[in-house]
């Protein structure tokens, strides 16, 4: 077998293999002013996961959008791109006017929201009028223009959703579920478990705390039941 037969061989058996999980986790954004950006996006309830330094030429912010499985980096000696530059970083909601209202309350400069009514379109102002998802939009920048986009998705395309979670976060969630069923779910009429796991598991993954996700899905289940919890 020639060498270019071996090569090419090499590359079927890699590409027909089922790829390696690649999982995007960090996103950096270039800033000017690290301690701004920092009191920024914890005014909008970014999770602060850690900020350190190493000397006066290094330090590294990392903040955490509510209910994302990925986060942002930025602080000095991180990237050499101009700050402010970073562009439409998406931001995925299931209802955007609920997030373009808490965003403004928390003192963000969000757009009014726009659609587009097909691919390579120009914006129309307004929600989508047939509330597709993936249609509508809002923006707003930080204090150095890094502009983030809101999109509304209540409807995920096939095999997106849960591709975030892997076996021991699954498994952490199943056990904070079992957790709070046992404390909350006796308040909610007769139902499922599985009802109540999964309005919580849902809740949790959107950014709540168990306490709250548990509340959630007792409230959830009730309305689903026509019942009001004892």
């Amino acid at each position: 077998m020639s060498s270019t037969e071996l090569t090419s061989e090499r590359t079927t058996q890699t590409t027909t293999a089922a790829p390696t999980d690649l999982k995007l986790e960090v996103v950096v954004i270039p800033v000017s002013d690290v301690d701004r950006a920092k009191r920024f996006y914890e005014t909008l309830g970014w999770q602060l996961d850690a900020d350190f330094a190493a000397g006066e030429n290094f330090r590294v912010v990392q903040m955490t959008p509510p209910g994302s499985a990925c986060s942002i980096h930025f602080g000095r000696g991180l990237t050499k791109a101009a700050p402010g530059c970073a562009e439409n970083l998406y931001l995925v909601v299931s209802d955007i006017e609920a997030a373009r209202k808490d965003l403004v309350a928390r003192g963000a400069d969000v757009s009014e929201p726009f659609h587009v009514a097909g691919p390579g379109k120009p914006p129309v102002p307004g929600l989508d009028p047939s509330a597709r998802s993936y249609s509508t939009y809002a923006t707003f920048s930080d204090p150095d223009g890094n502009r983030w986009l809101l999109q509304q998705v209540t409807t995920r395309l096939p095999g997106r959703g849960f591709g975030s979670l892997d076996t021991a976060t699954l498994t952490q969630l199943l056990r904070e579920a079992e957790e709070g069923h046992t404390e909350f779910g006796g308040t909610a009429p007769k139902h499922h478990w599985s009802e109540w796991y999964a309005a919580f598991i849902v809740s949790r993954t959107r950014g709540k705390n168990p306490n709250d996700a548990a509340a959630a899905a007792t409230a959830l289940v009730s309305a689903a039941h026509h019942s009001t919890p004892a």
